[in-house]
C-alpha cells in the first residue's frame, strides 16, 4: 500500500477530513490539533469520532498525523511559556488516546539564544513528565531546517533528545524532507548516505512518518520555505526516489505543500503515478 496523504483542515471534524482525503485519493491525512498560530481548541465531538473511526476502518484509512501547533515551544526562555507548551501537549495525547490509529508530531521549538544544550535539556523535561502520564500515541520530533535558533536541525540533536527521555518506545522521527534539504542534508544527491547517517545516528527503526515537500531554496539554505511537487530545488526526480526507496517505501508520506485540496489531490495522482514499489 502506497501510503500518502496531505495536510487537512480540522475545523470540520474528523469524519469530514476522511472523506476529503478519500475525494482527492489520499490513504492517509495530517492535521492540527488546535490552533497553528494560538492555542486554542475545539470542544471534543465523540459523535464525530466514533463516525470517523467507523469511516476509516470501513475505507482502510492508515496512520493519521496529529501536528502540534507552532507556538508550542518546550524550550522557551519564558517558564510560562514552557509550561503552556507541557499542558498544550498532554491535553493533546490525553485526546489522541480517543483515535485508534494516529501519531502526534510537534517542531522540537527554539532556544531563544540559550543554546542549543539548554534548549535540549528543557525538551527532554518536559518529555519526561509527559510520558510519566502513560498512554499509546507515538510522539514524533520532527527534523528542522535550522532557521534561527531552531533545535532539532541536525541528527544528533534529535538523538540527544531520544536519549534525554531514555530511549522511550514512544517516542519517533517524522523526517521532513524540505527541512532536512534546506538544513544541509543531500537528499538529492546522496539520499543513500543521509539514510545511512540517519540510522547511524538515530536509527532507522525510529523513523516513522515523511513529511514530502519540494523547497523553494538551495540545500543548506535554512530557510524553511515549502514548494510544490516538483516545481523546487529538491524537483520531481528526487522526490520520485525517495517514495520508491525501500527503505522508505513503506512509511506513511503526508504533503504539505503550498497547495488548496486540488492541488493536493493532483500531486497525489502524480506521486501514485510514479510510485514503483
Amino acid at each position: 500500500m502506497f501510503w500518502i496523504g496531505c495536510h487537512l483542515s480540522a475545523g470540520k471534524g474528523y469524519l469530514a477530513m476522511g472523506k476529503e482525503a478519500e475525494q482527492i485519493g489520499a490513504t492517509v491525512f495530517q492535521f492540527f490539533t488546535r490552533n497553528p498560530r494560538g492555542g486554542s481548541v475545539k470542544a471534543l465531538d465523540r459523535g464525530d469520532i466514533d463516525a470517523y473511526i467507523a469511516f476509516g476502518e470501513e475505507r482502510g484509512v492508515g496512520t493519521l498525523l496529529a501536528h502540534a501547533p507552532y507556538t508550542m515551544n518546550p524550550c522557551s526562555a519564558d517558564k510560562g511559556l514552557r509550561e503552556f507548551a507541557r499542558r498544550m501537549m498532554e491535553e493533546d495525547l490525553e485526546r489522541l488516546e480517543l483515535l485508534p490509529n494516529v501519531m502526534y508530531n510537534f517542531h522540537p521549538g527554539s532556544h531563544v539564544k540559550q543554546g542549543a544544550q539548554v534548549g535540549i535539556a528543557m525538551i527532554c523535561e518536559m518529555l519526561n513528565e509527559v510520558l510519566q502520564k502513560g498512554g499509546k500515541t507515538p510522539i514524533l520530533l520532527e527534523t528542522m531546517a535550522g532557521k534561527g535558533s531552531e533545535v532539532g536541525r541536525s541528527f544528533e540533536e534529535i538523538r540527544q533528545i531520544i536519549d534525554g527521555v531514555h530511549g522511550h518506545e514512544r517516542m519517533g522521527v517524522c523526517l521532513d524532507t524540505c527541512h532536512v534539504y534546506d538544513g544541509g542534508y543531500d537528499v538529492v544527491g546522496n539520499l543513500d548516505g543521509v539514510l545511512e547517517e540517519f540510522d547511524r545516528v538515530i536509527g532507522l527503526e525510529r523513523l516513522r512518518a515523511i513529511h514530502l515537500n519540494d523547497s523553494k531554496n538551495p540545500m543548506e539554505s535554512h530557510k524553511d520555505r515549502h514548494e510544490k511537487i516538483g516545481a523546487g530545488t529538491l524537483g520531481l526526480e528526487a522526490i520520485t526516489r525517495i517514495i520508491n526507496h525501500p527503505k522508505l517505501a513503506q512509511l506513511p508520506f503526508y504533503l504539505e505543500t503550498p497547495n488548496d485540496l486540488e492541488g493536493y489531490g493532483a500531486e497525489i495522482a502524480l506521486l501514485k503515478g510514479r510510485r514503483e514499489v
